[in-house]
């Protein structure tokens, strides 16, 4: 939510001029200029240029090579921003579900042969100015990307990133903690029950807690079953328990070689560098292999297959009766073919997207179903691309009618087609996505061109987007049944399709339960009396969190200045946005003019059809984002702004909305809307704000000031509302409007809650938030940067690595929320007890001047990171944040020291110092139920 303080009557509209965007057009050397010095054939340490070419529509140039030994693929992607990115990704196609690809690029972040320290990747991201810092396993690739604007942090994180995936130490320990270990229930007790432990292990079960991708797993596997895409990349939880040390090293040895590798940067820094450092560190010490993983193409089937799975029922669905999916899939063609791809991507949207497609007319707008499966769509993730039709939150008994619904549905595309304004409009939205500039453009491309790339596809065919489309009109004024011949031979036609059915079984989690313990039980009848001392051992020895530590040796990240965007609330409200291209800006303003002056509510079905589809998407996010509703959950009673938070965006809304989609009759709900379309939309209480190009500043200015005139005259007063214009430019140091922490309810009274959700899940979802101070107070600075501290020096292992969650931390928020939180977490009360654990700890001074320091850098980087030209100014117009604000903070976070650190500790999080929440999201807990403290939902 965003809360924002403003008096009654006032209209602000504030004009912001980013610059000139894509202003390295203009200028004399530019990253892409120089690029295009480049020649074919021109060697630079150890590659060979293969390829140079303009890319117009990304505002870049691309340069490919290839590495002369080893035969390593390159791309550089050539482009005037300051925020550069490195990726190297290797095919990785297992041929079981242990999860081997999963928790080899775990275990290959856990120290290497130049830095063998425990977890290198975790002390980067306090040593680092990075803006990104990850790792990605796909169905058949792993892919380790990191961006920063800082050319020394570059080659640092370079340096660790090369010497990880080529050089890792992979211990056995790392192993056990990253994938899989058998440990006693009481780590220091060897008489107490043994039981499965481990960060990916834990990981895929609350994967494999959320139904969509249980759903979408299994049609992956069952489509495709010949190869790598029948098994579980990521690891099955029952599989993970029979992959061996030994099997991980050697799936590194035969898959982790520049042979293997495609290696992808982007930016404006000069490529030699980046290849000098990746010859030098890296690449010199192979020699060229053949890698056998290459995926075949799937046999393509004589008939059309049907198969059904089981899932766990979901207590939260908008109808409890309601609960199977059912979706059909086709194989589709070579995602390496990609024009084809492009154009079987755009018929997929055709068909699905927009309340006009054909697809949602047939099947959503009935209510046969709650909404779209997740896995509908187009899909390009695998060798052979897909397209999935279908839908979730639908009775058992519809089952033969959505089979009809679709086949008619095919059969009616082929013989009207599409209209010539569907395809105009999807078109038109391509173009405004290429000319959107993002702050993570280069991680966006890393990813886009990943799948093609991994099959030996041309990326840059990838990114000529404007020649796809033209190609594309092309074939349409050539032949107008064009699309239509597409539907007629891909899915009319096309024998292999999958017809897969889901529905929910009340024992779908006692039986895992029962083949996770029959599991077990076959580990430990296997295990000697040696095996068991062995466990009890490493088990102790994994206790102090691998504090076998080597110091890691990096240069000194040099200092760079930037503009710090901090972002806090403070006013209650909503925003609504929109983007458009020069050329529509009239067009755009008369559809907000339509959309305040002429909203229609009275269609019930229609509202319907959104309802269960919003309370379909609310109760799906839970298994991946049950953290985040934690969080929420544990501070409603902290703040007014947090308790609107719970009510339009926590468990409260996700039952809200179920109830509302329960409803026979939402007649009374419509009676609603329009009064509260006259209390938000009115434009006495509106301020705007105008992004656009200098060019265009004055034209866009005007449009505004038609556009409030507008709706002012068709309110019933025919007040006349004229609006204050006022021109910030974004590096302004001009005071707007001072900053609040939260709107300030007199009724408001903070009190503690200990709220407890049972959830249909294998793992839990913890958080503890404490009321502090706000973004103003002068101790803010120390709690963030104490936050950072707490979660990589304490939490991280006392969590992680300890307790097996996927991930736990904390965090300050803007609104005065000191905040603790674990991911997919095998434990609950425990994981409490870490929280308290962490806060002592810091009260005692368990830390150094480098842990200070190193997470004084990392919440740099967040305060400084890159803010896309279409956010510039908006931190000052929303929050009224100046630029002397900013640096007031930047300066309070330079100077905290250790007994700010102590005291902000002891007094704002030590027991009964402050008013604190406390949530957990998971299975079932006899203890917690038991327990009067606790509220039971």
């Amino acid at each position: 939510e965003r809360e924002r303080e403003r008096e009654r009557g006032v209209t602000d509209v504030l004009l912001i001029s980013p610059g000139r965007l894509g202003s390295w057009r203009s200028r004399g050397s530019s990253a892409g200029e120089r690029a295009l010095q480049y020649t074919v054939g021109q060697k630079i340490h150890g590659f060979t240029v293969k390829e140079v070419t303009a890319v117009p529509d990304l505002f870049l140039t691309s340069v490919k090579l290839s590495h002369d030994a080893t035969g390593a693929q390159y791309l550089h992607a050539a482009r005037d921003d300051s925020n550069n990115l490195f990726s190297v990704q290797f095919r990785t196609t297992p041929m079981d579900s242990t999860g081997v690809p999963h928790i080899l690029e775990h275990t290959v972040l856990c120290g290497s042969q130049r830095f063998p320290c425990r977890d290198p990747f975790f002390k980067m991201l306090n040593r680092s100015l990075s803006t990104f810092m990850n790792a990605f396993t796909a169905s058949d690739y792993t892919m380790y990307p990191f961006s920063t604007q800082n050319a020394k942090d570059f080659q640092n994180l370079l340096s660790v990133y090369l010497d990880a995936v080529f050089f890792p130490c992979l211990r056995e320990l790392d192993f056990w903690q990253e994938g899989w270990r058998l440990e006693h229930k009481t780590p220091t007790d060897p008489s107490s029950l043994l039981m499965f432990k481990g960060v990916v292990f834990n990981e895929m079960k609350g994967e494999f807690s959320d139904n969509e991708r249980l759903y979408a797993q299994h049609l992956q596997n069952k489509l495709l079953p010949d190869h790598t895409y029948a098994v579980v990349s990521g690891g099955e939880p029952l599989a993970i328990p029979d992959l061996t040390w030994e099997q991980l090293k050697h799936f590194h040895a035969t898959h982790y070689h520049p042979s293997n590798a495609r290696f992808f940067t982007y930016g404006d820094l000069p490529l030699e560098q980046h290849l000098q450092q990746i010859e030098e560190e890296a690449l010199s010490k192979f020699e060229r292999a053949e890698p056998n993983t290459a995926v075949p193409p799937q046999k393509h089937w004589d008939k059309p297959r049907v198969d059904h799975v089981t899932c766990m029922p979901d207590a939260l669905a908008p109808d409890p009766v309601k609960q199977n999916t059912l979706c059909m899939s086709y194989l589709l063609g070579d995602i390496t073919d990609t024009f084809e791809a492009f154009t079987l991507s755009l018929l997929s949207s055709l068909m699905i997207s927009g309340p006009n497609s054909p697809f949602y007319k047939a099947l959503i707008e009935p209510g046969i179903g709650s909404d779209f499966s997740s896995s509908v769509g187009f899909d390009g993730s695998t060798r052979l691309a897909s397209f999935t039709i279908g839908l979730q939150g639908m009775a058992e008994a519809d089952t033969e009618t959505v089979k009809h619904i679709i086949a008619q549905s095919i059969d009616d595309i082929i013989a009207t087609g599409f209209e010539e304004e569907q395809i105009g409009a999807l078109l038109h939205k391509i173009e405004i996505q290429m000319k959107h500039q993002s702050t993570s453009f280069g991680l966006a491309l890393a990813s886009y061109i990943a799948s093609c790339w991994n099959h030996d596809g041309d990326p840059v065919q990838l990114l000529k987007i404007s020649e796809n489309v033209s190609r594309f009109r092309q074939c349409l004024k050539e032949n107008p049944r064009y699309l239509q011949d597409k539907v007629q031979h891909y899915f009319k036609d096309n024998t292999h399709r999958l017809t897969l059915t889901m529905s929910p079984d009340e024992r779908f989690l006692e039986k895992q339960a029962e083949a996770e313990e029959q599991k077990l039980q076959q580990k430990i009848q296997n295990l000697s009396h040696a095996d068991h001392k062995d466990i009890y051992e490493k088990g102790m020895i994994m206790r102090p969190g691998m504090t076998r530590i080597i110091s890691l040796q990096l240069l000194a990240v040099q200092s760079t200045t930037i503009y710090a965007f901090v972002f806090i609330l403070v006013f209650q409200g909503i925003i609504l946005s929109s983007s458009c291209l020069d050329r529509n800006l009239p067009d755009m303003f008369q559809l907000w003019s339509d959309i305040f002056n002429s909203p229609h509510f009275d269609d019930e079905q229609r509202l319907r059809v959104l309802v269960m589809m919003s309370a379909q998407e609310l109760s799906n996010g839970i298994s991946y984002s049950g953290h985040m509703y934690a969080m929420t959950s544990a501070a409603r009673t902290l703040a007014p702004t947090a308790d609107l938070q719970e009510t339009f965006g926590g468990m409260d809304q996700v039952k809200f909305m179920k109830r509302i989609a329960e409803m026979t009759d939402l007649a009374s709900v419509l009676r609603k809307l329009p009064r509260i379309k006259r209390h938000l939309l009115n434009p006495e209480n509106m301020r705007c704000a105008v992004n656009a190009t200098p060019q265009k500043m004055s034209d866009a200015a005007g449009e505004v000031e038609r556009f409030m005139g507008n709706i002012a005259a068709n309110r019933k007063e025919r007040k006349p509302v004229r609006p204050t214009v006022v021109e910030v430019r974004p590096a302004s140091s001009r005071s707007h409007r001072s900053p609040s922490s939260s709107c300030q309810e007199p009724h408001f009274k903070p009190c503690q809650m200990k709220t407890y959700f049972q959830l249909p899940f294998n793992v839990n979802f913890v958080s503890e938030c404490v009321r502090t101070v706000p973004f103003s107070h002068a101790d803010y600075a120390s709690l963030c940067i104490l936050a950072r501290m707490m979660t990589t020096k304490f939490l991280h292992g006392e969590i992680r690595e300890k307790g097996g969650a996927y991930e736990g931390g904390a965090t300050m928020g803007g609104g005065g929320l000191f905040s603790f939180y674990s991911d997919r977490d095998p434990n609950s009360t425990q994981t409490l007890s870490a929280f308290r654990g962490g806060v002592e700890w810091a009260r005692a001074g368990k830390f150094t001047q480098q842990d200070i320091d190193e997470a004084k850098l990392s919440v740099f980087s967040a305060v400084d990171a890159p803010v896309a030209p279409s956010d510039k100014g908006l931190g000052h117009f929303l929050n009224g944040i100046t630029d002397e604000i900013k640096q007031r903070y930047r300066e309070r976070l330079f100077a905290v020291t250790d007994k700010n650190l102590i005291d902000v500790a002891g007094r704002y999080l030590g027991v009964g110092q402050q008013t604190c929440g406390v949530a957990i999201l998971g299975p079932e807990n006899e203890s917690i139920r038991k327990d009067p403290s606790w509220v039971v939902k």
